[in-house]
């Protein structure tokens, strides 16, 4: 049930009208069961000095494309009330013409566009005025008795009004409708949600909660949990199998859902997902349509529901169905845009936005881990609104054509232009091994830098936590994970990528960079230093390349291996026999693996850096001591002694080996497989001949 959220400690910090609005306005964003992401709006009119000093009443409203939950002063639209209430006596107004008018009422041309339900809120005659999109509300407004429910909850206290598309036209029924009912304390918005007022800002969002309150009481009263959706179908797998299986089958999502454009996937078993997903009506009431004209361009009008009976023994099977309706699904929504596009339309990617696998849970799709989880976020409010409705009667929902109507609303559109362009590595998903350190963790931020999401493995999980904590500071929740890997345990390195699956969805990109390095002479190496060196730089990179392998086969959308090798992989470094030949080994390997993965698209490549003494455990070791006596030099001189021998008298730091690597991972690379390419400042000896 939701709760009040307002503090009045917190509310009088803050001044003006406006600081008021924004702390209004955060708190029902807070609450995902008041309103969705990215949706609903709050406005409030006060008086502001104009530029020459007069008086204006001014009224704030959220500006298009923020969120209530974090959205700041900034994110709100300042107009001239005298400007915007003559438009009341208009008969009608189209969305163009409205748009136009709104941006010449502004204070202030730098703030957002105005909210597409704007005149919603200036049409009504009350200082502060909520729009929002409450689960009970919405049950209630998607229940195809709804209307009749609503008087035995609410009596005359509300008004009605029948799906419309917002703009002018709904803007002025809602006004019209309160101003004939003075009993008027609320808007229901037939499939659509809430409209609530007060003469505070306190007082508005009081009585957004006391309604959906009222409302929450009624449909509660009428759950009966046994039969929800149906009662059980399908029970729900133990968490560790689900999860297990999700894993095996999401690089294959993956690959059928990328084919217009590469998706990142997140995997969600909670317990109203798992409850709806077993069902017996789950796979009907799915296709019914969206829960809210706000989910439609996240979510697309209706799910993937994939027919399965859950079996673990049958992960196979679940491929194959998925294949199969990721297919279909992609030709339905094709023919749904043929039957209702408009001139000038551009079809989405065809591929859903959510599936649902009985047992199992929910899948969901974007453009990023964000966006996906965003898809998935909004279907758990669907989930909640169908719970409500069947429980109340029948859930109905937009027709195909008001559905269409939404989803390519240019007004609702306009919302996706403001987000960042894409760059070099958006959609991509990069793994690095030796994550926590020098060259892993600068490529790490590299491949962030532009777009990526990475996962950080490396044996030493806290170092490649604080280097994943750093990037999801800078750059936002989740684009960096780490996880613990030992790259000489297949069991280890089969439980990081099944890992990456889950979070991600499968892999794009891998850098095989975990490292070590000792030094003796020849009659002096051990079998044990020998075994070490090739067993982390040699078997560990087969390991770690046959699983990515493996996986960028299984989604059928190429790949690309970028493998950190030496300037020994082609010198023979004095003292380090087993170090050179292991690096060897590396440089080969890769071009072995580059003749192998051509046909599916998966390039292989090599970097030969020297001397990358900066955030280095290798270098921070023994190693540089038993370089330095090598050398017949003092340690603290071995980096000036590196810098001498180059040819352009330079030091390698971390932050060049991974520009080699974005290089390499990048479109301007996509000819480029089995290639080795150095970044030592240009050793003599170790030219490639």
């Amino acid at each position: 049930m939701v709760q009040s959220l307002w503090d009045s400690s917190k509310a009088a910090e803050w001044q003006s009208g406006l600081e008021q609005l924004v702390y209004r306005s955060n708190i029902i964003g807070a609450d995902r069961r008041v309103c969705n992401w990215g949706g609903g709006n709050t406005s409030s009119k006060t008086v502001v000095k104009d530029f020459r000093g007069r008086d204006v009443e001014v009224m704030f409203v959220k500006g298009s494309g923020s969120d209530l939950a974090t959205m700041k002063a900034g994110n709100f639209t300042g107009l001239r009330m005298d400007d915007i209430r003559p438009l009341f006596e208009r008969e009608s107004m189209t969305d163009e013409e409205m748009v136009g008018y709104l941006a010449h009422c502004m204070i202030d041309a730098k703030h957002p566009r105005a909210s597409i339900e704007t005149l919603l809120h200036a049409f009504l005659p009350f200082k502060h005025v909520d729009h929002t999109h409450p689960d009970a509300i919405i049950s209630l407004c998607c229940a195809d008795n709804g209307r009749e429910l609503a008087k035995a909850i609410f009596g005359d206290r509300f008004v009605w009004v029948p799906y419309v598309r917002p703009g002018f036209t709904l803007s002025k029924m809602i006004a019209q409708g309160v101003l004939d009912n003075p009993n008027a304390e609320l808007v229901l918005m037939e499939k659509h949600g809430l409209v609530t007022w007060g003469d505070t800002s306190e007082a508005c969002y009081a009585k957004t909660i006391a309604i959906i309150s009222e409302a929450e009481a009624f449909i509660e009263a009428r759950v009966e949990e046994a039969n929800l959706f149906g009662g059980v179908k399908h029970e729900a797998l133990a968490a560790d199998v689900r999860r297990s299986i999700a894993a095996q089958v999401m690089p294959t999502i993956r690959g059928a859902v990328s084919d217009a454009k590469k998706m990142l996937l997140t995997f969600d078993d909670g317990a109203d997902v798992l409850q709806f997903v077993g069902g017996r009506d789950a796979a009907e009431l799915s296709q019914v349509g969206a829960a809210c004209p706000d989910h439609l361009v996240h979510t697309k009008v209706v799910p993937l529901y994939i027919d399965w009976t859950p079996d673990a023994d049958d992960v196979e099977g679940l491929k194959t169905s998925l294949k199969e309706g990721v297919a279909a699904y992609k030709e339905q929504y094709r023919a749904y845009f043929e039957r209702n596009k408009n001139e000038g339309d551009v079809m989405f990617e065809a591929a859903p936005r959510v599936i649902l696998i009985p047992g199992v849970g929910m899948i969901n799709t974007g453009k990023s881990w964000a966006m996906a989880q965003v898809s998935g976020a909004l279907y758990h409010r669907a989930i909640a609104v169908m719970r409500g409705s069947t429980a109340l009667g029948r859930f109905v929902s937009l027709s195909e054509n008001e559905s269409y109507n939404v989803e390519y609303w240019p007004l609702e559109l306009y919302k996706l232009t403001l987000a960042p362009p894409e760059a070099e590595f958006s959609r991509k998903v990069a793994f690095i091994t030796g994550g926590a350190g020098g060259i892993g963790s600068e490529t790490a931020r590299r491949l962030v830098s532009e777009g990526a999401h990475v996962v950080l493995a490396d044996l030493n999980l806290e170092g490649a936590q604080k280097v994943a904590d750093e990037i999801n500071a800078k750059y936002g929740e989740h684009r960096a994970i780490a996880v613990k890997m030992d790259v000489t345990k297949e069991e280890d390195i089969e439980a990081a990528y099944a890992e990456t699956a889950i979070q991600f969805g499968g892999v794009d990109i891998i850098v095989n960079n975990a490292g070590l390095a000792t030094s003796s002479p020849f009659d002096q190496t051990s079998l044990k230093e020998w075994n070490l060196n090739i067993n982390v730089l040699g078997t560990g990179y087969f390991l770690v390349a046959r699983e990515a392998f493996k996986l960028m086969k299984q989604q059928g959308i190429g790949g690309n291996m970028v493998f950190i090798g030496s300037k020994n992989s082609v010198y023979a470094g004095k003292n380090a026999t087993a170090y050179s030949a292991a690096k060897a080994l590396e440089a080969h390997l890769a071009r072995c693996i580059a003749a192998e993965g051509g046909e599916f698209g998966i390039r292989v490549n090599t970097i030969l850096p020297d001397a990358i003494l900066q955030g280095s455990a290798i270098w921070n070791g023994s190693w540089r001591n038993e370089r330095a006596a090598a050398y017949g030099i003092e340690p603290d001189q071995l980096e000036e002694y590196y810098r001498k021998r180059t040819t352009l008298l330079v030091n390698i730091f971390p932050k060049d080996i991974a520009e080699g690597v974005a290089f390499f991972a990048s479109s301007k690379a996509d000819k480029t497989t089995g290639c080795m390419l150095t970044i030592d400042g240009g050793v003599p000896a170790a030219f490639t001949r």
